[in-house]
């Protein structure tokens, strides 16, 4: 077996690669600095659900960020309404990471568990999701968690969308300005925060500057 120059890295050599899925893949090949900013919000997920037993993302893709948030929460269901990427990011799972993905579009009901899940996220979904289904999209998420359970939604800001790539331009159909995402949220929930994003930082400033938006929602009307 070849030695590493410096012993503490020997054990490397025997560690299993680590693969990206068909998302991350991508942004790796094209913008690799993307990926931070992707891992920046589920961390920022990650510490605001931490503790909680059972977790639901909606709208996972290849799950790349997913591990991020199981390192905070006992226990993580990942759904995406795209098979094909379901598929991809059951291949590239860790027993390590016990994540379980499933096939599943919230617009045609909640995601059902026993216990319901004590709380939800989903990450750059929202826009995605025309107009004239997002109270679908609210209401069945609402449905899948508890009735003290937390919910977030972390979606570009409408202001952003200028910079936004030609692909992306073309898939974002539903952005919303921040003061309408956090009125948005508090149709299902009584107490919403707001929260600013650019680049990695998540902040309280100025909204109209926001490339990036969070919205989190407690107790369920």
């Amino acid at each position: 077996m070849k030695l590493t120059k410096e012993k503490q890295y020997q054990f490397l050599l025997t560690r299993k690669r680590a693969q990206f899925g068909l998302m991350s893949s991508q942004v790796w090949h094209d913008d690799p600095k993307r990926l931070c900013f992707l891992i920046s919000r589920y961390k920022f997920v990650a510490k605001m659900l931490s503790g909680k037993i059972n977790v639901l993302e909606i709208g996972c893709a290849d799950g790349f960020g997913s591990r991020v948030v199981l390192q905070q929460v006992k226990k993580l269901t990942c759904v995406d309404f795209d098979p094909i990427f379901v598929k991809d990011a059951k291949k590239i799972a860790d027993k390590k990471w016990p994540v379980k993905f499933a096939v599943h579009n919230i617009l045609d009901g909640p995601v059902i568990s026993s216990p319901k899940f004590d709380a939800c996220y989903c990450c750059d979904v929202l826009e995605h999701i025309p107009k004239k289904h997002e109270n679908t999209f609210l209401q069945n998420l609402s449905k899948s968690i508890s009735k003290d359970g937390i919910a977030i939604i972390g979606t570009p800001s409408l202001e952003s969308q200028i910079y936004a790539s030609p692909p992306s331009r073309d898939g974002h159909v539903n952005c919303k300005s921040g003061l309408e995402l956090r009125d948005y949220m508090k149709t299902c929930f009584q107490n919403v925060m707001l929260f600013s994003m650019n680049d990695e930082v998540v902040h309280t400033g100025y909204l109209g500057m926001a490339h990036y938006l969070f919205v989190i929602g407690t107790n369920k009307k």
